[in-house]
């Protein structure tokens, strides 16, 4: 189909492009404790999860955990830190124990561990290693707002290398709605057309924060807390931090077709039965389904 006879994208109704996101928006789950069980009482089987990958605990717990919960009919993509894998062998039981337990998506990212434990030092890396890979959704990060200490023209270039091999990017956190539609928008002038989720948290206290960080250990936690420090500082602001604040402030862009954004990611921290409760909430006052 050429471009004058393609059909034309249209703009939605902000209420109603945010029903549709928060309908079939996805869970980010820490691979931690007994995380399996409110996982199974609080979030239903249509809502998609990914399960992240810790330094302190390597990949083993992220990619068990993903698969009881395929078992239990979840799609579920779990995080594949390339520093923690050790060879190519180990990522190809991996991709092996993911098939056999019906896994059919990964979401890819370098890793903040200081050293690579093996040859894969970035996600581009083991993206180019998982060519030929048997899954259908691959997903990769996003950093509307930068990533630390990385100069922007270096994770944006990193950003368009890593395109060709997956189906989709998921944001880092950022409370700016207009940043991300804006950042959103210029990966489409620069050729990389990927649908964009845009991630933000959940119902999250600032006690759970706190314990998250904790059990990430001392290095690692000190990593996260430089990433995560615009999170921190909501909490502590007047009235602290609420997602319907800013998925409302995000629902104009989320209606454009033009930015590219298509859905929402909430980064739960585990606080599953509130966030779940939340989105079914908010889903009723807006007219969806959950």
């Amino acid at each position: 189909m050429s471009a004058d006879s393609a059909p034309a994208q249209v703009r939605l109704d902000p209420r109603t492009a945010l029903a549709r996101a928060l309908s079939a928006a996805t869970y980010e789950i820490l691979p931690f404790g007994r995380a399996e069980e409110p996982v199974l009482a609080h979030v239903p089987r249509t809502v998609g999860l990914t399960v992240t990958a810790t330094e302190a605990r390597g990949l083993g717990p992220t990619i068990d955990l993903a698969v009881r919960l395929a078992g239990h009919g979840y799609a579920v993509a779990p995080h594949l830190a390339a520093r923690l894998v050790r060879d190519e062998r180990e990522l190809k039981d991996m991709v092996a124990k993911l098939r056999e337990g019906g896994v059919d998506g990964v979401f890819v990212v370098g890793g903040d561990a200081v050293r690579p434990a093996g040859p894969f030092p970035d996600a581009l890396s083991l993206l180019e290693a998982l060519d030929g890979h048997p899954f259908a959704r691959v997903g990769i990060a996003g950093h509307p707002e930068g990533h630390g200490g990385i100069p922007r023209t270096v994770v944006e270039r990193a950003l368009e290398e890593k395109a060709p091999h997956a189906t989709h990017i998921v944001t880092q956190l950022c409370f700016d709605a207009r940043a991300t539609a804006g950042w959103s928008r210029g990966l489409r002038a620069r050729g990389v057309g990927l649908p964009v989720m845009v991630g933000l948290p959940g119902v999250v206290s600032r006690q759970r924060l706190v314990r998250v960080t904790a059990r990430l250990g001392l290095g690692p936690s000190a990593r996260f807390l430089r990433k995560q420090q615009s999170l921190f500082w909501r909490f502590l602001l007047p009235g602290g931090y609420r997602p319907g604040r800013l998925a409302a402030r995000l629902a104009p862009y989320l209606a454009d077709p033009g930015t590219g954004l298509s859905g929402l990611h909430l980064f739960t921290f585990n606080e599953l039965a509130a966030t779940e409760a939340w989105r079914r909430r908010l889903l009723e006052r807006l007219g969806g389904a959950a």
